[in-house]
């Protein structure tokens, strides 16, 4: 019998995302916090623009998450240090340099830590390098965050120690020092510009897109535990993917889609269900038997994200305005969540 077990590196990265979700929380809690406490208008406007992008990037974190597929909890030490942080910035002890101060080296963890998944992913699995995509965008936008804080703390400093205004050429030299990071950084990662928040549609996709590189890695493998692991997951993914649908996009579709097409749908995940418990029953070491199946199912899920991508997509982009299918979007990854949850894919630190 197929276990549906995650293998120690897959878990690994799990706690690891999930520490970066705890700190990006902070970071916008304390974004909201400086804007508040600092009285120069340039400062304030750079810090309404970090927290644009960090609360947009919290959504992205969630989604990699979500797409990853296993829930996990941060290291202890992470959740104490948050706690830790959280008590100075909201207490007296600490003046708005130190508070800055601190703040830009939070920025410096996320880069370092996102990077390092980044890394970790290409050693894992094409699946895991597939899911984690998104974060690209979040190492990026952190590290830009923190050319612009050294100018921050250059100015609140001076100010500190001589009661004067420092030099403002410092922000033109922040803004080279940018232009540098884009050239490193953009090479290290894939740079994604795109503001817009993801849609249903998006997301949809990427859980498509993951699954069948989960299939293509399976079937080139000839390592049983390799197989073993990637049913495992393909099984975790679908699951929880069709639940989400059904839960939130099917019912919301139907008065537009018709009918019969959304019955359709639930029908094909209800077979395609029953093709997961089938081959979960079969051992791997029967090799060809386990991939026949295999193949089966990753024909009866093509069919399944054919008719998704093209009519049902269609039909969302003629019905539901973008605000809708973004809030749709949000919706199916909240419930995705539950459902990851609920199946026990919850991995302790």
């Amino acid at each position: 019998m197929v276990a549906t077990l995650d293998d120690t590196k897959r878990s690994a990265i799990a706690v690891k995302l999930a520490g970066m979700k705890a700190i990006q929380q902070l970071l916008i809690e304390n974004e909201q916090q400086f804007i508040r406490e600092v009285n120069d208008e340039e400062i304030a406007q750079r810090l309404r623009d970090f927290l644009k992008d960090d609360q947009k990037n919290l959504g992205v974190l969630e989604t990699v998450i979500g797409q990853y597929g296993i829930q996990a909890e941060p290291e202890k030490t992470i959740s104490e240090m948050v706690s830790k942080i959280r008590e100075l910035m909201q207490g007296s002890k600490l003046s708005i340099y130190e508070k800055v101060f601190q703040h830009e080296l939070l920025k410096h963890q996320q880069v370092m830590t996102g990077l390092t998944i980044h890394k970790a992913a290409q050693k894992v699995g094409a699946d895991v390098m597939l899911a984690i995509g998104p974060l690209n965008t979040v190492n990026f936008e952190n590290r830009a965050h923190q050319e612009q804080l050294k100018g921050v703390l250059e100015i609140l400093g001076v100010r500190e120690l001589t009661g004067q205004e420092a030099d403002q050429g410092i922000w033109a030299r922040v803004q080279d020092a940018m232009a540098a990071v884009s050239g490193v950084v953009g090479s290290a990662v894939t740079q994604n510009t795109d503001k817009k928040d993801m849609n249903i549609q998006d997301v949809i996709r990427l859980d498509h897109n993951k699954v069948n590189t989960l299939f293509t890695e399976l079937l080139a493998s000839q390592d049983p535990q390799k197989i073993q692991e990637y049913f495992g997951q393909i099984y975790k993914d679908l699951s929880a993917h069709a639940e989400a649908e059904e839960q939130v996009v099917y019912p919301r579709v139907r008065p537009f889609y018709g009918q019969n097409d959304t019955q359709e749908l639930y029908d094909e995940q209800a077979q395609m269900k029953r093709m997961l418990e089938e081959i979960k029953a079969i051992n791997p070491s029967n090799m060809d038997q386990f991939k026949d199946k295999i193949r089966q199912l990753m024909d009866a899920v093509g069919d399944h994200i054919r008719q998704e991508e093209s009519t049902m997509f269609a039909a969302i982009r003629n019905n539901l305005s973008t605000q809708q299918s973004e809030q749709m979007a949000t919706e199916f990854k909240a419930a995705k969540t539950q459902i990851q949850q609920k199946m026990g894919v919850v991995g302790a630190k």
